[in-house]
């Protein structure tokens, strides 16, 4: 559900501003370059937004709102900055300034050696698997991995998704998210806990103990969740935010659905085409199943598989994006 409370720190107010401008960015599939220029804004602003090292500013919540149309989302989170900001003012002065949670520790560096995504479907509900095989090459140990589950069931009709979502909210016990290392069940920490946006750590710890990712070693982490039919959507996307050497894709549908399934991609500089190479399908166990992958894709290249049912067009096209 929704996090904000009357009782929300300034610290909170940027940081949900942060991750309400991150999330309509990505489910708008734009590189934060790419909207940082659509804004007029030097294209490294975004970045500096989202990270915390620069605070909100109205000038900027109008124009991320005018140029990502979130239905208000944005503006609102900046009001609540804004009232945060009122709130805490006597003291501000006296406050140092935080600095906005990081990613990962400094002298840290992972690199994605394969990342393989399988999205199952049955009918009423799919079961997103995900297994990536990271190598810290840095110099300190990594002990937290950042995911991000994002949806938008009507992509063009942002008030109308924000409603949606108001009303018919993910939740934890709906989305059954498990994790593991090593055979090690991984611990899990919500960072943004929002109707339609959630942002998790996945920790190298369970209530067994600690299993640090080191500098120099390489382990297969896998993840998994579900989602309803009715706030998943008919597109896939997967966003390149860490060096990635290999990224798959497997698609698996019911073959009586008579599924059809195209893609396209985008980078910091190029607008959407299609993927250069087509999705491979197959048929197994009653499902058709559609695979598609690529070598060292580009930094913040965004791949989108999309599809539809062919035997049962009457459904709505909805559309939403996990990650």
């Amino acid at each position: 559900m929704d996090a904000r409370n009357d009782a929300q720190t300034v610290d909170q107010a940027a940081e949900d501003f942060a991750a309400t401008v991150a999330h309509w960015r990505e489910v708008r599939g734009l590189p934060k370059r790419a909207l940082a220029l659509q804004m007029g804004f030097d294209p490294s602003y975004v970045s500096h937004i989202e990270s915390g090292r620069h605070k909100p500013t109205e000038d900027f919540a109008r124009r991320a709102e005018e140029t990502l149309g979130a239905g208000k989302a944005i503006w609102k989170c900046w009001l609540d900055y804004e009232a945060a900001k009122a709130r805490t003012a006597p003291s501000a002065a006296v406050l140092a300034p935080r600095r906005m949670e990081q990613p990962y520790a400094t002298g840290s560096a992972i690199v994605v050696e394969h990342d393989a995504a399988r999205l199952d479907y049955d009918g009423r509900l799919y079961r997103l698997t995900m297994r990536r095989l990271l190598r810290n090459t840095g110099t300190e140990p990594i002990t937290r991995y950042l995911i991000r589950i994002s949806v938008d069931r009507y992509p063009g009709e942002p008030e109308r998704s924000n409603a949606h979502y108001r009303q018919h909210p993910l939740t934890w016990d709906d989305l059954a998210l498990t994790a593991t290392c090593r055979g090690e069940e991984m611990r899990w920490q919500a960072k943004h806990d929002r109707d339609a946006f959630k942002e998790v750590w996945l920790r190298f710890e369970n209530s067994e103990g600690r299993f640090p990712l080191y500098p120099g070693e390489s382990v297969w982490i896998e993840y998994a969740y579900s989602v309803g039919e009715e706030q998943w959507g008919r597109w896939f996307q997967r966003a390149v935010r860490l060096p990635t050497e290999h990224l798959a894709v497997e698609l698996a549908f019911p073959a009586d659905l008579d599924p059809a399934v195209w893609g396209t991609e985008t980078s910091m500089t190029a607008e959407a085409a299609p993927l250069r190479t087509a999705p491979v399908q197959r048929e197994a166990d009653g499902k058709r199943i559609f695979s598609w992958s690529t070598s060292t894709p580009a930094l913040h290249a965004r791949y989108r598989l999309e599809w539809r049912f062919r035997a049962r067009p009457e459904r709505d096209m909805h559309q939403g994006e996990f990650r």
